[in-house]
């Protein structure tokens, strides 16, 4: 035997068989593709948004598909966010009027109550709804289109599929976000002084007046703003999962799974990243 068959055969012999008699894969290539995973999601998802950022802002513009998307994320979102706001001013007020109560500061809880809602529990209660609904729906519906072939067919019909389906959404998620957060925020107001006048008499204008007391506007307006980061994430993680999906009905509910975990973990990661920097610039 040669030389370089001796060492074809010995080489052979000092791999891993797998099941199946076939060499095995090498654990380290196994542990290289765990590593690069997270870096190779982050470089195509920076690649989708570039692309859906330079055709959003290149006429033509999809006004018709835009409108429609404001509907499918704002309007059918209000009742899901009203009622989650609602139940977290009637749960926040009990919880910190007994908080108060031992410390003898009840007269302090419509402060309390405004400024933890206001200024987190509303903004990031929303966008944690908004990712389950509106995420978990895009997702799904992109992913549908896409292994189905609806994308490419809309591809070859010289429409550009980044401008009429990822662009519209990710604008929708962006511009209805604060308002679905002040919604929200009001309907937890509301049921806090509800909660609240079942405990003592007070009027809706006192409670009001007593928790925005000394507030501003450079108070309140940073925090609900910073939702339309959380729905830019939200509208982008989504359309990326729902555009690139591959096999068939399997894919269209990993992709719709997908898209609410990864939205939700990134709305949580940059919210603390945008409370720092409203500390910072506005204090």
């Amino acid at each position: 035997m040669s030389n370089v068959g001796f060492t074809a055969v010995q080489s052979a012999h000092t791999r891993p068989i797998g099941p199946g008699g076939d060499l095995a894969v090498p654990e380290k290539s196994l542990l290289m593709r765990i590593v690069n995973a997270p870096f190779e999601w982050f470089g195509l998802f920076t690649i989708f948004f570039w692309k859906t950022l330079r055709t959003a802002v290149t006429p033509p513009f999809e006004w018709g598909e835009l409108v429609r998307q404001f509907d499918e994320v704002g309007s059918k979102s209000l009742p899901l966010v009203a009622a989650a706001g609602a139940a977290i001013g009637v749960v926040l007020t009990m919880e910190t009027r007994a908080s108060l109560a031992q410390f003898g500061a009840k007269s302090l809880l419509p402060t309390a109550v405004v400024y933890t809602v206001v200024k987190e529990m509303g903004p990031i209660l929303t966008a944690l709804v908004v990712a389950g609904r509106v995420g978990a729906g895009i997702g799904a519906e992109l992913a549908s289109m896409k292994v189905s072939e609806q994308i490419d067919a809309i591809e070859m019909s010289a429409v550009n599929p980044f401008r009429l389906l990822a662009a519209t959404r990710i604008a929708a998620c962006i511009l209805m976000l604060p308002l679905l957060t002040l919604a929200a925020d009001g309907c937890a107001l509301v049921t806090s002084w509800i909660t609240e006048s079942l405990y003592q008499a007070i009027s809706l204008q006192q409670f009001v007046n007593q928790g925005f007391n000394g507030a501003t506007f450079q108070a309140f307006l940073p925090p609900t703003f910073k939702t339309a980061v959380f729905g830019m994430i939200i509208g982008t993680v989504a359309c990326f999962e729902g555009m690139r999906t591959t096999g068939g009905a399997e894919g269209v509910g990993r992709a719709a799974t997908t898209s609410v975990v990864l939205s939700s973990l990134l709305v949580i990661l940059s919210d603390v990243l945008l409370v720092k920097l409203i500390l910072v610039f506005f204090p």
